[in-house]
Formats: structure tokens, C-alpha cells, sequence
């Protein structure tokens, strides 16, 4: 995320530098041809040589790939596995031309997972207000104590996802959070809202889609949550 911007439109892990291009350093991708998936919708943007969707205002865009599916093989033949992507991001930290850089990781706890921790600052975990829920984060808080002497990410804190307040769900997910020490909880929560459905059915981010919609403001505010934080 480019200076100067109050968006964030994903739940993602945050860092203070971006990516060359993440994948094409880890993969032999033949030259010319950008990792982006044919889904993308790409009318009216412009994709560099790198793979880097530009055209959204101080907002560029990495997209993954189906590629990414070998990832976890590759990693496992390198040396010094768990820093790859750590030292594909140096040089453009080094340049300062972001602010923020945020990496969705998958569901998993694997080398990828693990790469991406060590390259960040931080970590925002999401968490949905339903049943099972909670059922992984007790086993992500072990996975990150468990390779704190690899990473020195900190939990930035915790995003209570798809929420609806017909239901009980959302004031027992926090209840359940408020036991958990030292664990920051985001005032910002996120509403189950068809918005996002429908902006992911056209591919682009929920704020482009529609600004007015409840969602994408709930994103601005979580935006502004986060740089508060940062500013500390």
C-alpha cells in the first residue's frame, strides 16, 4: 500500500515493505508472462513485467496463483527455507516505496506460513463470530510461540469477522477473546455483508465495488485502527 492511503481490504498479515514478485522468485515462471490467474478482472489495469497489478489508487496488487500449490515442495529443498520471502522483500524495503504491505496467508501451518511470519512486523488474525470460530487460534497462538526465535512478528491483534448481531455468537467470541492475556482485540469488527460477495464475483476490492457499503466502511475503520496502532 502505496503512502498516504487510509484502505486496507483484506485481513491479512502486514509488513513494512513489498514484494518483487513473491512467487516469481521461488518458481521458474518462463519471462513475459505475469503470475495472474484468468479469473482476475484486468479491464482497465496495468500489469507489469513482474506480475504487479498497478491502477488503484496508492494501492498495487500481488495476486496469487495456482502455481502456489508446489510451494510448500520447493521450500522444502532450499536452504534456509523459512526466509525466502524474507530476502525477496529486502530490497524493495530498502527502496520505501510502501508503507504497508499486507500478505494474506492461507488457513495452514506450513513453510509458506512460516516464511510469511518471518518476513512481517505484525500479524492480524481474523477470527469468525460462528461456532468453530475460535477452534484454531489456540493452535496458531502455539505456532507462533513455537517459532519465536525464527520470527519477531507480533500480534498485532485480533479481527472478529462475519459478524451478525441476530445472533449470539459475535458477544461470546468476545467474551472467550477477553480471557486470553496480552492478546489485543480490534474495536473494529467486520459484518457478514454480500457486498464482499459480490465484490470478490467482480474482482476488485470491496471499496472500489461500492464505498457506501457497510463493509467497506468497516475496512476504512479497521485501516485507520491499524495506523493508530502502528503510531505508537
Amino acid at each position: 500500500i502505496k503512502q498516504e492511503t487510509e484502505t486496507i481490504t483484506q485481513e491479512t498479515v502486514t509488513d513494512k515493505s513489498v514484494p518483487e514478485s513473491i512467487t516469481g522468485k521461488i518458481t521458474e515462471e518462463p519471462a513475459g508472462e505475469p503470475m495472474t490467474d484468468d479469473l482476475l478482472n484486468l479491464e482497465g489495469f496495468k500489469v507489469n513485467s513482474e506480475g504487479v497489478i498497478e491502477g488503484y489508487e496508492n494501492l498495487d496488487l500481488i495476486p496469487s496463483s495456482t502455481l502456489m500449490s508446489q510451494i510448500e515442495y520447493e521450500l522444502f529443498t532450499m536452504i534456509q527455507r523459512e526466509y525466502v520471502l524474507k530476502k525477496c522483500l529486502r530490497s524493495i524495503y530498502e527502496k520505501e516505496l510502501y508503507d504497508y504491505v499486507l500478505i494474506d496467508a492461507p488457513p495452514t501451518l506450513g513453510t509458506w506460513v512460516i516464511n510469511i511470519l518471518c518476513a512481517a512486523d505484525y500479524v492480524i488474525v481474523p477470527v469468525e463470530a460462528s461456532p468453530w470460530g475460535l477452534f484454531g487460534l489456540a493452535n496458531m497462538f502455539d505456532f507462533l510461540n513455537g517459532i519465536s526465535e525464527m520470527t519477531e512478528a507480533k500480534i498485532m491483534g485480533v479481527l472478529i469477522t462475519k459478524v451478525d448481531e441476530r445472533k449470539n455468537y459475535y458477544k461470546q467470541t468476545r467474551e472467550i477473546l477477553a480471557g486470553y492475556d496480552n492478546i489485543n482485540v480490534f474495536e473494529t469488527f467486520i459484518h457478514v455483508d454480500t457486498s464482499v460477495e459480490w465484490a470478490q464475483d467482480n474482482s476488485v476490492p470491496v471499496s472500489v465495488y461500492k464505498k457506501s457499503t457497510r463493509s467497506a466502511k468497516e475496512f476504512q475503520q479497521l485501516a485507520r485502527e491499524v495506523m493508530d496502532y502502528g503510531s505508537r
